[in-house]
């Protein structure tokens, strides 16, 4: 029997260390914070629980489905219909349907047209790689118009890539049109997305259930500190206190192989004696953060559940009003909006407080809701991950680390493998299987 360490308790952790169980391997668990879940753990509010940053299911994410029926909790899986929107000039234009398209007065009618042949176009066109060698804005243009570029794309690029965003790979906005167009119904009337009764913790729990049910040992709270390599090949990890740490916590794990799911530049920080060509390709991974700033508010915001900021004078990406897809009598009545955004560690946001931060937020949110008071807020949060976003550049294939690292027994899976399509809890499962049906046969 093989024993295995995974690093990192989240969504790919997880699942690697579930498929590694079923199959009669001894696997251990570490995660650096008091809970697991990663980018989809949780916090309470009044006693439910709630995602550190938003999530849904659309219904082609065949990987989470299925793991999600595998492990007896489908009867939790609930379908939402769901109202996407656009925020720019001042107002706030509904866009779901044909019609909403027609209606969107930015663009002009010759634009609308395009704009809704190139989206058809998209969803139906599958080589992607023939799309990796230009980036999004010069396809968007050449292909369209730059009115388009201007009002819808170049917005979202430049909310989640900043300075990064004319380098991005069409690829990668070729992934989310793709992904998009699944949970709409077949006259793109009306938009469906999934949503978890309790929260995406279910998942998470049942996972954790089901991994130490098979033998297996989790351990929170816990920061692996550095590989251990004897004779060139992995023996195992040093593992150190993160906060309130288990009681018994081991300062070894002594393992066979050793699953790394955390970012690049953590990986590289644990796995000094990663040779150079190798270790290079990781140190080129640029990340934008993750930053949301989640608002409880005692009225609502708009009637949008996911509203994209086609505005660059709001320092936010995107205003999802949580109780716009699951009601609010969930959250004792409160309204829940995340105001998301990705920065880089040069932008001026960056270093902010969480007060600092909201204060540098709410004159944005009168734009939204001109009715807007800060009585409104009744409590709010901040959270932050340096590894949110990868930046997928042109060519983006070529930059990818195998999982393999050139340390045997060694092996890397994090969102920066997550390609063509963009980072997400369906794909963090099926990289979780894949790695884990990688080392589990060996």
């Amino acid at each position: 029997m093989t024993k295995v360490g995974v690093i990192g308790g989240g969504i790919t952790g997880l699942t690697a260390a579930y498929e590694l169980a079923k199959r009669g391997h001894k696997v251990v668990v570490v995660e650096q914070d008091p809970k697991l879940g990663g980018q989809a753990g949780t916090f309470s509010i009044d006693g439910a629980l709630l995602e550190k940053y938003y999530h849904h299911l659309f219904k082609s994410d065949e990987h989470i489905i299925g793991l999600i029926n595998e492990l007896g909790i489908g009867n939790k899986l609930l379908w939402l219909d769901a109202r996407t929107g656009v925020f720019h000039g001042g107002g706030i234009y509904p866009f779901v349907s044909p019609i909403d398209l027609i209606r969107f007065d930015p663009l002009s009618l010759v634009d609308r047209v395009r704009l809704g042949l190139q989206y058809l176009y998209l969803q139906r066109f599958k080589d992607w790689k023939k799309l990796e060698s230009v980036t999004a804005k010069d396809w968007v243009i050449r292909n369209s118009s730059r009115r388009i570029y201007d009002v819808l794309w170049g917005p979202l690029l430049r909310g989640k890539f900043a300075e990064s965003a004319e380098e991005v790979s069409m690829t990668w906005l070729w992934g989310k049109v793709h992904l998009r167009g699944s949970s709409r119904s077949k006259d793109f009337s009306k938009e469906q997305l999934g949503y978890l009764d309790g929260s995406f913790q279910v998942v998470i729990d049942a996972l954790a259930d089901s991994i130490r049910a098979h033998g297996g040992e989790i351990l929170t709270s816990a920061r692996a500190k550095q590989v251990l390599v004897e004779q060139g090949k992995v023996r195992g990890f040093e593992v150190e206190a993160d906060g309130q740490s288990e009681v018994g916590l081991p300062p070894l794990v002594l393992c066979d192989r050793v699953i790394a799911t955390i970012p690049s530049h953590a990986f590289l920080r644990i796995a000094p004696e990663l040779p150079g060509d190798y270790a290079d390709k990781l140190r080129r991974v640029r990340y934008q953060s993750a930053v949301c700033v989640i608002l409880e508010l005692g009225r609502s915001l708009s009637k949008i559940y996911w509203l994209n900021i086609s505005d660059d004078s709001i320092p936010f990406v995107g205003a999802i009003e949580h109780t716009n897809l699951v009601p609010p009598d969930n959250y004792a009545g409160k309204r829940i909006v995340y105001l998301a955004n990705y920065l880089s560690p040069s932008h001026p946001l960056f270093g902010l407080s969480d007060g600092e931060l909201l204060r540098a937020y709410i004159p944005h949110l009168r734009k939204i809701n001109p009715s807007f008071d800060e009585s409104w807020i009744t409590g709010y949060r901040v959270y932050r991950d340096v590894g949110g976003q990868p930046v997928v550049t042109t060519n983006y294939s070529a930059q990818l680390p195998s999982y393999e690292t050139p340390i045997p027994g060694l092996y890397l899976a994090n969102t920066t493998q997550i390609y063509p399509e963009d980072r997400g809890t369906n794909y963090s499962v099926r990289l979780g299987r894949t790695i884990g049906g990688i080392v589990g046969s060996l």
